[in-house]
């Protein structure tokens, strides 16, 4: 998963990021409403946390926008209000959650978590493809019985191919998806985290590599093979 923080305190900014990393979640920052804009603008996030008070472009205004596109980023609005109006008025914008601060940072994950299985309605909390199962909530990996220990960029991959079993990935998706704003699109991390996670979750091997193409992993869903 990738999500954007734009929220103006950078030390609550960096903490959020340095967190959601910990949960195998890429986070870019951006500072003010403006900056969160045109990061959206070029990168495809699954979730925008947004701090309600922006400077620049208030955060009413970027939730605004955002809600009139058909297709967007969750929202999930950080917000100091206490009253009830204020929260509502929020929601009334397009935020598909708020939270309110101070709050707990489980909180926010869980938050995050609910909100991207709402753009994929048909997936499950648990993903599996095969005997291949990943819990988001629990940060566990199984192949059959077998618990696997996956790095967090591992963990974060796999989630990636697992949303749509049978998909094809590219190598430019995945970095997309997995990796923050600072990824060298140039690198060959896609393929060595690729490999390695092949490797842990041992044979028979349960993605495969489509030649000049990219990574799949499973088969398509019975939906994707009728359409």
């Amino acid at each position: 998963m990738r999500v954007l923080v734009a929220e103006d305190e950078t030390m609550l900014a960096e903490a959020i990021r340095a967190g959601l990393a910990q949960h195998a979640i890429a986070a870019d920052l951006a500072g003010d409403g403006e900056a969160a804009l045109a990061a959206i603008e070029v990168n495809d996030y699954d979730a925008v946390v947004l701090d309600r008070d922006l400077p620049v472009l208030h955060g009413d205004e970027v939730c605004a926008e955002l809600a009139g596109r058909t297709n967007r980023p969750a929202i999930l609005m950080l917000t100091a209000a206490r009253r009830l109006e204020e929260r509502v008025d929020g929601l009334a914008l397009g935020a598909d959650d708020y939270l309110l601060k101070p709050f707990e940072f489980p909180e926010l994950v869980a938050r995050l978590r609910a909100l991207t299985r709402r753009r994929f309605e048909a997936r499950p909390p648990v993903l599996r493809a095969g005997d291949v199962r990943l819990d988001p909530v629990r940060h566990e990996v199984f192949r059959g019985p077998r618990v696997v220990r996956l790095s967090r960029k591992e963990f974060a991959v796999l989630e990636v191919l697992l949303r749509e079993p049978g998909t094809v990935r590219s190598a430019e998706y995945l970095l997309e998806k997995a990796w923050d704003e600072h990824a060298n699109p140039f690198t060959n991390s896609v393929k060595v985290t690729i490999s390695t996670l092949r490797r842990k979750l041992g044979e028979p091997w349960a993605i495969r590599t489509v030649p000049g193409v990219g990574y799949v992993i499973g088969e398509p869903v019975e939906a994707d093979r009728r359409g």
